[in-house]
């Protein structure tokens, strides 16, 4: 019974002193800590910085913002006038060089150049022609390449000038000098063009209200797929490839209109409308041959651009050649130039800025052989006026009045 009671005494004992140690080493380790801290050594943790260094680390993989210019132009048309003017007896051959070179600056610089191609090149065994059956040489979209465009749309009232022949051969020859044309095809394809600018994906559709009642120079089966006939449906059902593409912006080319009209039609309006409703960001007009207005939309808290129609860029429609009421502002055009910019962080493109260089067709040559050559009119009225006559110049500025009018 002692032994019991000892062994039990030791066993309280024993309890106590562990309570009183552990007592101690607790004060001690905070006073410790309580040191520690004061002095600074030991550091406290926020319990997001891990989550803020993660979202750092994220933003430091996303790429800064990308900037493009887009660059794009009216018609281009090859008069009869126009192609004896580039006619070199002694090579027999013809050079259109030399009506692009004050604006090819300006072409070249953009990152996309597209321009209206209204003609075909379906070679010379059909013999070359002006209006109005159209068929001019192949070195013309040669003069297009070397003055820096990109793509060239072909769905226009004159597609079919030539038949079959003329889309194909045109096709051929667009793709032998580099370029890339949107609108008419040689084969069924359900596939839309995206043009890559820098890291932008772009596509780009061209559409036509007709090809002059030639429709049945193809069969059935072949217009549906050779030149794209403006058609609600199918204009919104290439948007809509266009997105699942994941493209980040819409380009659409369209030949609409009434020709000579300054204003756009109601039907200009409500299918621009409708266009950009369907996903469509940019529409480039042609056909009236004379230049419409341009605007800045705001759709959906995105900015939308649109010009009716950009003019002739190149033609022989002059004053001296039509009869028409507005036959002077047919030699009137416009380099509309568009910057657009995508943004990594909000995941969409923008068309940032828009800018506009007026031009006008200059036409000389007193020996039957007339030259025509685009002339950027503010370069003109700012600079370089004496190397032209007075009258010259008084047109100059008169369209470069013109066209400013227009541009919103």
């Amino acid at each position: 019974m002692n032994k019991k009671r000892l062994t039990l005494g030791i066993i309280i004992v024993l309890f106590f002193i562990s309570l009183l140690s552990a007592g101690y080493i607790g004060e001690k380790i905070k006073s410790i800590h309580r040191d520690d801290i004061l002095a600074g050594e030991i550091e406290v943790e926020d319990p997001n910085s891990e989550d803020l260094e993660t979202i750092a680390k994220e933003e430091e993989k996303l790429p800064s913002n990308i900037e493009v210019t887009v660059t794009a132009v009216g018609d281009i048309m090859f008069h009869a006038p126009q192609i004896k003017g580039a006619y070199i007896p002694e090579k027999k051959e013809y050079d259109f060089n030399f009506s692009f070179e004050h604006v090819k600056k300006y072409i070249e610089a953009a990152d996309l150049a597209i321009a209206n191609f209204e003609t075909v090149t379906a070679g010379d065994e059909y013999g070359y022609r002006g209006y109005p059956m159209f068929n001019s040489p192949k070195s013309s979209i040669e003069a297009l390449k070397n003055a820096g465009f990109d793509v060239l749309s072909t769905a226009n009232n004159h597609s079919l000038d030539k038949g079959k022949k003329g889309i194909t051969n045109t096709i051929d020859n667009i793709n032998e000098y580099g370029l890339k044309n949107v609108g008419t095809y040689k084969e069924p394809t359900d596939q839309i063009y995206i043009h890559d600018i820098k890291g932008i994906k772009a596509a780009i559709l061209a559409y036509t209200y007709g090809v002059n009642g030639l429709e049945s120079l193809l069969t059935p089966e072949e217009l549906g797929y050779m030149v794209n006939i403006i058609r609600e449906e199918k204009i919104k059902e290439d948007i809509a490839k266009a997105k699942e593409n994941n493209v980040d912006v819409t380009i659409v080319c369209i030949h609409w209109g009434n020709e000579y009209q300054r204003q756009p039609s109601e039907f200009q309006t409500d299918l621009a409308s409708k266009m950009f409703e369907w996903g469509a960001d940019i529409i480039l007009g042609s056909h009236p041959h004379v230049i419409q207005r341009s605007e800045m939309i705001e759709h959906n808290e995105d900015k939308k651009f649109i010009i009716y129609s950009m003019g002739n860029f190149l033609s022989n429609q002059r004053r001296e050649t039509l009869s028409i009421n507005n036959r002077n502002y047919t030699e009137d055009g416009v380099i509309v130039q568009l910057t657009l910019e995508k943004d990594f962080s909000l995941g969409k493109t923008i068309v940032k800025d828009v800018d506009y260089i007026p031009t006008w067709v200059y036409r000389y040559g007193e020996t039957g052989v007339q030259k025509h050559v685009i002339l950027p009119t503010t370069e003109y009225l700012e600079g370089d006026s004496n190397s032209l006559s007075k009258e010259v110049m008084k047109k100059i500025q008169e369209s470069y009045n013109n066209t400013i009018k227009q541009m919103n």
